[in-house]
């Protein structure tokens, strides 16, 4: 549900969505709330040069934006969530569905990765960025190690290993 609020109630979002979240959680609906300023927001999209327009955003206060928000909302909604890969040439970004264990990851990527699963190895995509390599996250012991049981998370960055 989108809520909509004036220039000057920009401050007020987070009290506004949380005031609406609790009426309709009460009630047994599963509803995600997204407050914004429709005004403002259309003045920033107006703006072509994406690094100008997050300028604005931010300095309205306003984050990231409402349709990156809402974007995200229906992902999640939906029941999409996203892993990771990267290596030297390439990192990419592989959507699942909530619960997919780790061999079904693989298979996202190819059905032998699924067929020949033998263990992932992961890490959130934060702690890797921080740590900056796959090779400093195993250096200090960041990297964790999960079978066929493993419950995928949303930006888990996974390294398949596979036997076929």
């Amino acid at each position: 549900m989108v809520v909509n609020v004036g220039e000057d109630d920009i401050e007020s979002i987070p009290e506004k969505e949380a005031l609406i979240a609790a009426e309709f959680n009460n009630s047994g609906d599963n509803v995600e709330i997204i407050g914004m300023c429709v005004q403002m927001e259309a003045e920033a999209a107006a703006i072509e040069d994406p690094v100008e327009r997050a300028e604005i955003l931010e300095g309205f206060g306003l984050g990231e934006g409402a349709l990156f928000r809402m974007v995200r909302a229906a992902y999640h909604l939906l029941g999409l969530r996203t892993f990771l890969t990267t290596g030297e040439k390439e990192s990419r970004a592989w959507t699942f569905y909530a619960g997919s264990t780790a061999p079904m990851c693989a298979g996202r990527i190819h059905t032998d990765f699924q067929r020949g699963f033998i263990r992932a190895e992961v890490i959130q995509w934060d702690e890797l960025l921080e740590l900056g390599s796959w090779n400093a996250a195993k250096d200090v012991g960041k990297m964790r190690v999960e079978g066929k049981d493993y419950i995928a998370q949303d930006g888990d960055v996974m390294d398949f290993r596979f036997n076929v």
